[in-house]
């Protein structure tokens, strides 16, 4: 068995098939935090401009939680696809919508050229971002956790999850790079417009490697049997959406569960920061910038090493370990934040984001094991973008207000903690899916775990649902 952080002997092709959805899902979420890294800094000065700071901020974080409303319907109509026609044609075109509307709000007048139309466009292409998001997480971990063998799927399966501090850093980097070299006017006017051209570039580069890998075995062995199903007479199948709320609403609710306080964290660490930071401090952006810089390279790196962890004592251990501890360390946080010192604003950035990575690391492996691969994509894709709603699109937006209201970092703190405890409740009643074949129609009983789903005649090979 694989320690923490060493790399197990890969399947044939794995390699090639985790650098494509890493490289793909690092893309998608550099666009996609990029607008709330600009929300923080200047969306509310040049779209939503108001005489008070952090209201501005409030409007234009709505628009920030906007992207996320259109996540849950990409995750339906990408899950539905996905699990008829794919994983492979769905995970090219959500990159395609993505960066081709990063790449146009690079090109977009401001409020000060058109007045309330630029706002309205602004919307409009965050929803498109939300909608092609709502298809790629899906469908990156699937293809990787559908080609790696049961052994090891919690380390092959967290590599694309490093895509999210993948695509943070990426942003954070380039705008912290672009503030350190340009005034603050420069920036404002013009600056802030080249990390969302570079969108284009970076697309191109994710197209050319993501049309280069080959469709998932697990899901082109279930096609087979369903073509096959099809010739002999068989009635057709609901839609798969229709299915996982029939039959599954269960374990949507347990990945809703699991994502919750993991999406609120992460939100509150990275987004709100550079708010709390910039606003209510009083510091340079920079201070927040590269304390979130440094956090996500630590992040990335160490989200693999919590998957392979996962594998060796199970995706429940370690998913609690983060939930439990961030409902702790949501209060020292923010008092290691208010010092106002940069070494130790980064120390607690960087140790939030390693709790964050131990419910993140294993979630790909934990929510894909949950779902039989007829409906897999729709169903991960649902709990994921279920709990996006409800947790991560209003994180920044009840942080500020709470900040707003009470001048205090101590609301938030109890946000932030209540958040993890939901997780933790979630996660310790939900049964172990370490080692389960993603091939079968049963949850395989791994050595010392509770089944996923008891089962009456345990000897049954397949669902009779």
């Amino acid at each position: 068995m694989v320690s923490p952080g060493t790399a197990p002997k890969a399947p044939s092709g794995i390699r090639r098939i985790v650098a494509a959805s890493l490289i793909g899902t690092t893309i998608e979420w550099y666009d996609f935090f990029l607008y709330g890294t600009a929300a923080a800094l200047v969306f509310n000065k040049l779209f939503f401009p108001t005489s008070d700071p952090l209201t501005g901020t409030l409007i234009a974080f709505l628009t920030y939680a906007i992207g996320f409303l259109a996540r849950p319907l990409g995750g339906v109509v990408f899950g539905h696809f996905g699990d008829k026609v794919g994983r492979k044609k769905l995970l090219v075109l959500s990159l395609v919508l993505m960066g081709g509307a990063t790449f146009a709000m690079g090109l977009l007048p401001t409020h000060a050229s058109i007045g309330i139309g630029a706002p309205i466009l602004l919307t409009a292409l965050r929803l498109i971002q939300g909608f092609a998001l709502g298809g790629e997480w899906g469908g990156a971990v699937l293809i990787v956790s559908e080609h790696g063998g049961d052994e090891h799927r919690g380390f092959w399966a967290s590599w694309p999850q490093s895509g999210a501090p993948g695509g943070n850093l990426l942003a954070t980097g380039v705008l912290a790079l672009l503030a350190a070299v340009q005034t603050d006017a420069a920036f404002l006017a013009w600056g802030w417009r080249i990390p969302f051209l570079l969108s284009g570039v970076l697309v191109a580069v994710g197209l050319w490697i993501r049309l280069s890998v080959s469709e998932s075995p697990v899901f082109l062995a279930a096609q087979a049997k369903a073509q096959a199903r099809s010739r002999s007479g068989s009635h057709p199948s609901a839609a798969p959406v229709v299915q996982v709320f029939r039959k599954d609403w269960r374990r949507v609710l347990s990945a809703i569960g699991t994502r919750f306080g993991e999406n609120i964290s992460y939100y509150v660490l990275t987004s709100f920061l550079l708010v709390y930071v910039t606003v209510h401090l009083g510091l340079p952006k920079t201070t927040a910038l590269n304390a979130v810089l440094i956090g996500s390279a630590v992040h990335f790196v160490t989200i693999p090493a919590w998957g392979a962890l996962s594998d060796r004592i199970g995706r429940r251990p370690v998913t609690l370990i983060g939930s439990a501890g961030m409902a702790v360390w949501a209060f020292g946080f923010f008092a290691l934040v208010d010092t106002e010192s940069f070494p130790v604003i980064a120390a607690a950035v960087t140790t939030g984001l390693l709790l964050h990575g131990a419910m993140y690391g294993p979630q790909a492996a934990f929510i894909s094991e949950m779902f039989d691969t007829e409906v897999r994509y729709s169903g991960a894709s649902m709990g994921s973008q279920l709990a996006s709603i409800i947790a991560g699109a209003l994180a920044p937006i009840i942080a500020v207000e709470l900040l707003k209201d009470y001048g205090s970092s101590v609301p938030v703190s109890l946000y932030l903690s209540a958040a993890a405890v939901v997780t933790t409740l979630t996660v310790a009643f939900t049964a172990e899916t370490r080692g389960r074949d993603l091939a079968s129609t049963v949850y395989a009983t791994p050595a010392g775990a509770r089944p996923v789903v008891p089962r009456a005649a345990p000897t049954t090979t397949a669902d009779p649902a």
